[in-house]
């Protein structure tokens, strides 16, 4: 599904975060990316999304190097085969909530739905019609997950995708994540801080300076 090779990236001060990394994600596996803080997990999930380049190497999806892609091509490919769960939410503020997850299924022309099932898997039934500024950040992070799954991608990328719930919400998340990234079939990586989040994947690697590893 995803093969990395070789890849390197640098930050704008010129200090490497990533540096000559390998790794391939086999098709439905779902892998937590652990390490401390500064080692490049986030850049790592930009660079697989497209939203940023390496300095070298080359990074491959479904078989076809990103490299390759134009910049329209690889606005189609993010939004057909990936969902992405970022940190920061990144929910439109001028967009309901219900808005908000059928999005993705609208850039598609796809049927809307599903949104309304994915507010309330999330725990959000009856407020699609309620905008971002309602909402608490743990609300707004159900929102972004409800949104990044809705349209049943192939490659799920999640950054901290629980970092602003509590214990009990980010638990019910986390079963919700895992049960539709296996129901569809897809991979997944999460970078996650969390013990708990990383023991819901089926692998948890360690990103250091000298590459993806096995946790211990």
């Amino acid at each position: 599904m995803l093969e990395l090779r070789r890849i390197t990236k640098s930050y704008v001060s010129g200090r490497h975060v990533l540096t000559d990394l390998s790794y391939t994600l086999a098709a439905s596996e779902y892998v937590a990316v652990m390490g401390e803080s500064g080692v490049g997990k986030s850049t790592l999930l930009n660079l697989i999304a497209g939203l940023d380049t390496p300095d070298s190497g080359e990074i491959i999806i479904d078989g076809v190097p990103m490299s390759s892609l134009d910049d329209d091509a690889a606005t189609r490919l993010r939004r057909t085969k990936m969902g992405f769960i970022f940190q920061a939410f990144h929910v439109l503020p001028h967009l309901t909530l219900l808005q908000n997850v059928a999005l993705p299924l609208l850039l598609n022309g796809a049927s809307t739905q599903r949104a309304e099932e994915m507010l309330a898997a999330v725990g959000l039934h009856g407020r699609g019609n309620d905008f971002p500024h309602q909402l608490s950040g743990g609300e707004m992070q159900r929102v972004a997950i409800a949104r990044a799954l809705v349209h049943r991608p192939t490659l799920v990328l999640a950054d901290e995708p629980t970092g602003n719930l509590d214990p009990d919400t980010a638990h019910g998340v986390l079963m919700l994540l895992r049960a539709e990234i296996k129901a569809n079939g897809a991979s997944a990586i999460i970078v996650t801080h969390s013990d708990a989040a990383a023991a819901t994947a089926d692998r948890v690697l360690v990103l250091t300076s000298n590459g993806l590893h096995p946790a211990s």
